[in-house]
């Protein structure tokens, strides 16, 4: 078994898509980055790395490569679990934290987790996605940006 944690933030910035866990959301504002900053799938993509031994998400899908400017992290996640899998380990179970003030998520979360499960080839049992506030305080707390936190644990597919 491996364990892997994961952590991503991105800007808050007008004319954007809010895309979270592969859904989009209904929103004044979107995430700014080099692909769709997802950072939920983000988070995701740096724990599965982290738990293999293989560095981090910018190390595999740089922001420098116009290869990956303005690609679906649901892609990066996707090429992530099957590192992962060439690797000889498979998700066993993932579970993620969203930090932001708004807008609130309680309505999209089960998309983003059966998202999930279908990106990561799991059970819908075995992913949990949570969201919080910052009670206003920092950068996220101020509505400048969105953080997101993973933890994954991988199983060996020689165990099954």
């Amino acid at each position: 078994m491996r364990i892997g944690f994961g952590y991503d933030s991105h800007r808050l910035v007008e004319e954007r898509r809010l895309i979270l866990g592969g859904v989009e959301i209904p929103a004044e504002m979107g995430l700014i980055g080099h692909s769709d900053a997802d950072v939920l799938l983000h988070a995701l993509c740096d724990a599965i790395l982290g738990a293999i031994g293989e560095g981090d998400i910018g190390g595999h899908f740089p922001d420098s490569d116009p290869a990956y400017k303005d690609i679906s992290s649901r892609e990066l996640l996707i090429r992530v679990k099957e590192l992962a899998a060439r690797r000889g380990y498979i998700v066993n179970n993932a579970d993620a934290t969203l930090v932001l003030e708004r807008p609130r998520l309680k309505e999209y979360i089960p998309a983003m987790v059966a998202n999930i499960a279908d990106f990561l080839a799991v059970e819908a049992g075995r992913v949990n996605v949570k969201a919080s506030t910052n009670e206003g305080m920092g950068f996220i707390g101020r509505g400048e940006g969105v953080a997101a936190f993973a933890v994954v644990t991988l199983k060996s597919s020689r165990d099954l």
